[in-house]
């Protein structure tokens, strides 16, 4: 299991259990459903969740975790944090950003637990080739 500031028994997403059953979404909240992974579809911003998963940081402290200037980072900081995936705290002047979705880690873990099985199945059969 990778090494994140908060880890928990991966759950199954309410999204994947609510599309097994007979009750299918709304076309309302499937297109939540689509803004939420349209949201978490750009690189920089998941490289910028990465950055917070040991913890919050200003908005310094991502630009020195992640290759981005600082504008670029503000503008996606605040797509998260409008679309409720970050939230943010004031200290003076500076701010102070935090992973406020915890479901997020759980996510990451399945995604990157599914792509090390692809990889790795591939990598096996380049093997026996």
């Amino acid at each position: 299991m990778r090494n994140y500031a908060y880890t928990e028994k991966p759950v199954k997403p309410l999204i994947l259990l609510s599309m097994k059953t007979d009750c299918p979404l709304p076309d309302g909240a499937l297109d939540m459903v689509a803004h939420r992974f349209a949201i978490l579809a750009e690189p920089m911003r998941l490289r910028i969740l990465k950055a917070l998963f040991d913890g919050e940081k200003n908005v310094t402290g991502i630009v020195a975790s992640i290759d981005g200037t600082q504008s670029n980072i503000s503008r996606h900081l605040q797509s998260l944090t409008g679309a409720g995936i970050l939230g943010r705290r004031k200290d003076g002047l500076e701010v102070y950003y935090f992973i406020t979705d915890r479901s997020i880690y759980s996510l990451c873990e399945l995604v990157c637990g599914s792509l090390e099985k692809q990889l790795a199945k591939q990598a096996k059969a380049f093997s026996h080739a």
